[in-house]
């Protein structure tokens, strides 16, 4: 078969593989690292690298060994590596190493959208919101509070069983291979890392508990505020935080960091991350991106706003986020100093619209001076400015979601712990910024 002279004649003008190398050539990184070596001597090109790792995870080829067999059997892969084939281990070590050219990548992207004018800085709207990704590890590695308690108490038993067995000469032997002592040992290591376990959640359910104290006292004097202005208050009380687990509590010893989460509708659970993103409403770019072991997103409203970089947080106007990230507190931080409007449902809404819904409706009249932050909240979004705004939250960071795990395939995590996953979401939302510039510039240009 006759090669073109080329390697690039076999890749399209305006592919995906062109527009990355070039992205990646003019971005003016200072923390780039040489690779010092992975299962062999082979030097390679820190930016070529680069290039390959975040195509690899744009086009959906995530593990190190896919990538490594996708510059043999790829085209557009073999492309943007020169031709020549990082090892698994290159590849791996490059990522895990690189972790802060990675997040500078992510912050001279969105200079370069801004440079573009599709990052329009002045006043831009950002809607949060998380979604959760599997751990790299099973749920079946898991064990509960009450659980590893039951088995500590069993495995002490059968150690005692077992020294009296061999203190008697007990007859009966034991299967071809095994050794009382052996057994024994086995027995203690197993109790170890099963109080080990309850150590950490006993020490995670003393942090939560610390955490949903300001949130239990804000709840606490919302409803005082309300019974002194002679409001009905329904629902039941709040009750204040335990500092001890409870029984179903889980420790993952294949990742400790993740967690057992509610996943899809809610019906049923995975180990798994919780990862976080603000997207820009009109151009639709990630503009922040972290990841967090909390199983929901009460607590995620700050961190993920003071996630974006300090070019693009210094512009933004709004915040959209839905009913799981709001808390008073939260809100006011986010607010203080200047800060963003922030424009959070305080209860389940419905995507669906009635008829009333599509109606003209006048001005809600302005919530009482001393009303409290869930009325507040609740007038804001009642608006028309805040009805508009809110709806964008919808179209917006949902379907950037869509495309990550549909379009990308990006459902599972391949780094361990929440600092590789950390690592490892933020590869992803760089990958999928470039697909979007990609599709804005070349695509529909």
């Amino acid at each position: 078969m006759l090669l073109p002279p080329d390697l690039r004649l076999w890749v399209p003008a305006d592919h995906l593989a062109h527009y990355l190398l070039d992205a990646v050539e003019h971005l003016a990184l200072t923390t780039l690292r040489v690779n010092e070596r992975g299962t062999g001597n082979e030097q390679f090109p820190p930016r070529m690298m680069l290039g390959l790792v975040i195509y690899c995870y744009a086009t959906g080829t995530f593990s190190s060994r896919a990538i490594e067999r996708a510059t043999y059997t790829d085209v557009a892969v073999r492309f943007l590596a020169g031709d020549t084939h990082p090892d698994h281990d290159t590849i791996c070590e490059f990522r895990r190493q690189n972790a802060p050219v990675l997040k500078e990548s992510f912050v001279r992207i969105l200079e370069t959208a801004q440079e573009l004018k599709l990052l329009k800085f002045g006043q831009l709207t950002l809607a949060a919101d998380g979604t959760k990704v599997l751990a790299s590890a099973s749920k079946h590695s898991a064990v509960s509070y009450q659980r590893a308690g039951e088995q500590i108490e069993l495995l002490r038993q059968e150690v005692e069983q077992l020294l009296a067995k061999a203190e008697q000469a007990d007859s009966v032997p034991l299967q071809d291979g095994l050794t009382i002592p052996a057994e024994i040992v086995r027995r203690h290591d197993r109790i170890a890392k099963l109080q080990t376990a309850r150590v950490v959640i006993e020490e995670r359910a003393r942090q939560r508990a610390a955490q949903e104290q300001p949130v239990y006292e804000a709840k606490q004097i919302e409803r005082a505020a309300r019974r002194d202005r002679g409001e009905k208050v329904r629902g039941r009380e709040p009750q204040p935080p335990v500092a001890t687990p409870a029984p179903t509590d889980q420790y993952n010893f294949t990742d400790p960091e993740s967690r057992i989460m509610k996943a899809g509708t809610g019906e049923h659970f995975e180990q798994a991350y919780n990862a976080q993103a603000a997207v820009e409403t009109d151009s639709r770019l990630i503009v922040a991106a972290v990841v967090t072991d909390a199983p929901n997103d009460k607590e995620q409203l700050v961190p993920t706003v003071q996630a974006v970089p300090s070019p693009v947080q210094e512009q933004v106007t709004a915040v959209l986020a839905d009913n799981g990230f709001y808390s008073a507190p939260a809100v006011a931080v986010v607010e203080a100093n200047g800060g963003p409007t922030v424009y959070v449902a305080v209860e389940k809404t419905g995507h669906h619209r009635s008829v009333k819904d599509l109606e003209q409706q006048p001005e809600p009249p302005p919530p009482p001076m001393d009303a409290g932050p869930v009325e507040q909240m609740r007038h804001r979004l009642r608006t028309k400015a805040g009805r508009a705004l809110y709806r964008l939250r919808q179209q917006t960071v949902e379907p950037v979601f869509g495309i990550i795990k549909e379009a990308m395939g990006f459902r599972r995590f391949s780094l361990r712990g929440l600092a590789g996953a950390d690592l490892e979401w933020t590869l992803v939302c760089l990958a999928y910024n470039l697909r979007r510039l990609h599709r804005l510039t070349v695509v529909a240009g």
